[in-house]
């Protein structure tokens, strides 16, 4: 299978190295001083689950020098998903599939949008990863989990195909009859964690162990399950005790990557995480009061970076 990896930061290119390694012929598009790295000497992947480095990749930062491939996997932040979503179009031939793992529930609307639905599958992944440094990525949990769907739920052929090509690779992954499913159970998880974590630029062990502040948590993560449920999402029973379980098993010493933005003064993703939340709410007639919060807070920071006055 010929993939291209699109934002071949840490997510994408973890998974890409390890699609590589397995066989298949991928070309990683990347940007600055990461791509730089790779072209001059591959990709290092240091991993808890096994690492290895590629002293070859096939590296660029022009979609167009690509050609169209089979599968696609889309993997920038969510501010830029309509910007790179036109930059794919050299990419995307009759029979590409583009399947989004990023974080937040409207990626794909964008996508099917821009390069049409009939392209576009959506996907989740677990996975904590870094650039510890341009050509270097660091991936110290053992999780990297992918699960995804076609839009209409069909396990089509090529849906089968990349979740052979995952497995290949030794990626646990599942294949999905919900997309809305797919993207609301891991966005029940990520925004009021990301959002609390971010807003008090404290690990998850230290949210925890502050009543006030996993009170917070837990009303977020509540907030997101009423939203999704109004818009239709068949989210599980117990999808919000299952969610803070999962919380409450993580490393104490665990940073959302969110909150790992905020702290080297990136611009954040919390339009698509918490904004969404508000936003999503409002449309359904559900009231977010944390996730208006979180979102305000968050907001600030990036107009300072975009070096906005504040001023009306």
């Amino acid at each position: 299978m010929r993939i291209a990896v699109m934002g071949a930061g840490a997510i994408g290119g973890y998974y890409g190295a390890l699609l590589q390694q397995a066989g298949h012929q991928v070309v990683f598009i990347a940007r600055g001083a990461h791509l730089e790295a790779m072209q001059r000497q591959g990709l290092v992947i240091d991993s808890v689950n096994g690492s290895f480095h590629l002293a070859r990749v096939e590296a660029t930062g022009d979609p167009a020098a690509v050609g169209p491939v089979d599968l696609v996997l889309f993997c920038v932040k969510s501010q830029d998903t309509r910007q790179a979503a036109e930059q794919c179009r050299p990419l995307v031939g009759p029979g590409t599939a583009v399947l989004t793992l990023q974080n937040g529930v409207e990626n794909h609307l964008i996508l099917a949008e821009v390069l049409g639905r009939q392209h576009v599958l959506a996907g989740s992944c677990r996975i904590s990863a870094t650039i510890a440094e341009p050509g270097v990525i660091r991936q110290p949990s053992p999780f990297r989990n992918v699960t995804f769907a076609e839009l209409d739920g069909s396990r089509s052929a090529r849906a089968e195909a990349i979740l052979a090509a995952f497995e290949q690779a030794g990626i646990p992954t599942e294949l999905s009859d919900d997309a809305d499913r797919v993207l609301w159970e891991k966005f029940l998880f990520l925004a009021p964690l990301a959002g609390v974590t971010a807003v008090t630029l404290a690990p998850v062990g230290a949210v925890r162990d502050t009543p006030a502040a996993w009170d917070l948590l837990v009303e977020a993560v509540q907030e997101v399950d009423r939203v999704g449920r109004a818009r239709g999402v068949n989210l599980p029973a117990d999808a919000v005790e299952r969610t803070l379980d999962t919380v409450r098993r993580a490393p104490a010493g665990m940073k959302s990557s969110m909150q790992q933005d905020r702290e080297k003064g990136r611009y954040l993703e919390v339009d698509a995480l918490n904004g969404a939340v508000v936003r999503l709410g409002a449309e359904a007639g559900v009231p977010t009061p944390v996730h208006r919060y979180l979102h305000a807070c968050l907001a600030v920071h990036n107009t300072m970076v975009r070096g906005g006055t504040g001023q009306s």
